[in-house]
């Protein structure tokens, strides 16, 4: 029963990384409403609300559940402490699912570790253990909060994490600025060969750190094991980098005169990376800037510490063995508070931010107002698009591979399939056959292919955007369920009938959701490519060589990466990375990305006698 005095009632928007997150609507005679309804309100993100087909009343106590521990002085005896939830779910299955969770998940201490299992003792070897320090500026330390690492594919902790106070933030920025000193000093060649080394131990721990991403994040093995090769790939192009990084000499028009351009390092780059590549994307930036001269400091997503931590013990041993500052390379583990600070940081001289357009957008604002640099690799709303001339044999694995490749979880996914009207039915008909033919698995078991979303969030999300589409005028073609099984997992799903701007077809959404538009015409399909909001990557499907080079061209796609005749996915590192408009314009890994991570000098000297005036201006 409820106390008289304490009506609470609430509505829940989502269930995320084992925590109930909600509205409040109080009524009490002894409390102050505004004060409990901010309590819940502050952990909400911008993720829609779930529309609820019907509601069912659960009682949890307060004192059975570790996610409401500030509450418990609100209502003063036992009997009050008990909260009606008005739960609103899509499905009755994931009702009854997540509901034991959170009866059964009172806290990591209270549960079996997987790291402490037979299984995963290979976790050891990456140096993890049941806690780990989440803070390095040279030494371990932490003392903030200790968050819990769960496993995607059975949701079961693996292991905790203590992440940085603000405190021992600042205390790591110190540390990493008075370590440019001596990095800065060492030849681009010296810096070079500290990377390679990098890579050489990546190397050694290429198939057990592959392992960890694989459990931390839920990607399939194969793409865990890949996401550690791009980081040494990076690291290997970083050492030929060390030897070419250079500016032009310029002719100068005044006689006895030299013009030429000097490259350095800007100092601290913050690194603030997402989830779905908890390597790689580190990778891309840390081998760059570091051979540039800069130090990094590093928050990886609150979702993957045990990676952050792993990746940044390798880091530090080849560090230690070549007698440098380990805060060369710092890390604080951390949610907001800390991407905040580094945000609106004056010394931190670059932040590199990836994950979605509207955070970075936010972060983007807190950078530009200390006139900061930044680097935004944000969100991509992918299009294939099939011309009536295309190859089929490699559309459809193209199609089946950028759309159902980490659950639909990369910034590259394919969300938008563009056919031609003459072959719509037919590429439909093989794409959602070859759906029903992914393997999908355990995502540590190497012939899985399709492995759990990240979070029960984006279960959630999935199940939203499911319903607005076939409200809008979709129809599912293939999949659409919330798959009965441990873990988050979700079936692949293909969503025909759609306007190409239909709200939700705007809408990324990171799950497997590919929405499949029928076009006629080349300039309608351009078109369609070309107006949402983001600019990342794009790709045709086409035998027309000229096609192709007005594809490419300036009445083309107007996104950062533009492919003919492969997926939207999988980028090599050698090409600069990123995207146009909401994507954000930032550009990582090869090419000349080098440039974002230095700043440029123009210097004039006058090695003759006299002094001309440019312009051929006389002052005398």
């Amino acid at each position: 029963m409820l106390a008289r005095d304490a009506l609470t009632c609430f509505k829940v928007f989502f269930y995320f990384n084992q925590k109930l997150f909600l509205t409040a609507s109080i009524h009490s005679t002894t409390h102050c409403a505004k004060c409990l309804n901010g309590r819940f309100l502050a952990p909400l993100c911008d993720g829609a609300a779930v529309q609820s087909e019907f509601s069912t009343e659960v009682v949890l106590p307060v004192s059975d559940c570790e996610f409401f521990p500030a509450l418990e002085w609100t209502w003063p005896t036992p009997m009050q402490r008990c909260l009606t939830l008005t739960l609103a779910w899509h499905s009755r299955l994931l009702l009854r699912k997540k509901i034991a969770s959170v009866r059964c998940h009172q806290s990591a201490a209270m549960s079996s570790l997987l790291i402490n299992q037979p299984k995963y003792s290979w976790l050891k070897e990456l140096g993890l253990s049941e806690d780990n320090l989440g803070v390095y500026n040279g030494s371990w330390g932490g003392s903030g909060e200790v968050v819990t690492s769960y496993c995607p594919a059975n949701n079961e902790p693996i292991a905790r994490v203590t992440q940085a106070t603000l405190a021992e933030y600042e205390e790591t920025v110190q540390k990493a600025r008075e370590a440019w000193k001596v990095w800065a000093d060492i030849p681009a060649p010296k810096r070079g060969e500290i990377v390679r080394q990098i890579g050489d131990a990546l190397r050694k721990k290429i198939k057990v750190l592959g392992s960890l991403v694989s459990l931390e994040m839920g990607k399939i093995y194969v793409e865990g094991v890949g996401e550690v090769q791009e980081y040494v790939d990076v690291c290997d192009y970083a050492v030929g980098l060390s030897r070419m990084i250079g500016g032009p000499i310029l002719p100068s028009e005044r006689p006895g005169h030299a013009l030429l351009e000097q490259w350095n390092p800007v100092g601290l780059v913050g690194i603030i990376t997402a989830f779905n590549f908890p390597v790689a994307v580190y990778g891309w930036n840390n081998a760059i800037a570091l051979t540039c001269g800069n130090v990094c400091l590093w928050k990886g997503a609150p979702t993957t510490p045990l990676t952050s931590v792993a990746v940044t013990k390798i880091v530090a041993e080849v560090l230690e063995q070549n007698n440098l500052p380990g805060a060369i390379c710092s890390m604080t583990c951390g949610g907001a508070d800390i991407g905040t600070a580094m945000a609106k940081d004056e010394r931190v001289d670059l932040l590199s931010f990836t994950g979605s357009t509207h955070v970075g957008k936010l972060v983007a604002m807190m950078v530009q107002e200390r006139f900061g640099r930044k680097l935004l690799e944000l969100g991509g709303n992918n299009a294939i698009i099939v011309f009536e001339d295309a190859d089929l044999n490699l559309v459809v694995p193209s199609a089946v591979f950028a759309s159902v490749g980490t659950a639909g979880q990369r910034c590259t996914t394919t969300r938008r399939l563009m056919l031609h009207e003459s072959v719509h039915d037919k590429v439909v008909e093989r794409v959602a056959k070859a759906y029903k033919q992914v393997r999908i698995g355990d995502p540590w078991d190497p012939s899985t292919l399709y492995g759990p979303l990240h979070t029960i969030q984006a279960v959630e999300q999935y199940l939203a955007a499911i319903e607005q589409a076939k409200q809008q005028g979709g129809t599912v073609v293939c999949g659409g369920k919330v798959m009965d099984r441990p873990g988050n997992y979700v079936e692949p799903t293909i969503i025909t009938g759609l306007p190409h701007d239909a709200p939700i077809v705007h809408t990324e959404t990171f799950v497997p959701i590919l929405y499949v538009l029928k076009f006629n015409t080349e300039e309608e399909a351009f078109a369609w490519n070309n107006e949402v909001k983001q600019g990342l990557s794009s790709s045709i499907f086409t035998k027309d060589l000229g096609r192709v080079f007005r594809w490419m061209g300036p009445k083309g796609s107007d996104c950062g990466i533009v492919n003919v005749n492969i997926p939207t996915s999988g980028a090599e590192i050698g090409g600069a990375f990123g995207g146009e408009k909401h994507t954000g314009g930032g550009r990582e890994s090869g090419s000349d990305s080098w440039k974002q991570y230095m700043r440029r000098s123009t210097c004039t000297i006058n090695y003759s006698k006299d002094l001309p005036l440019a312009q051929g201006i006389k002052f005398e």
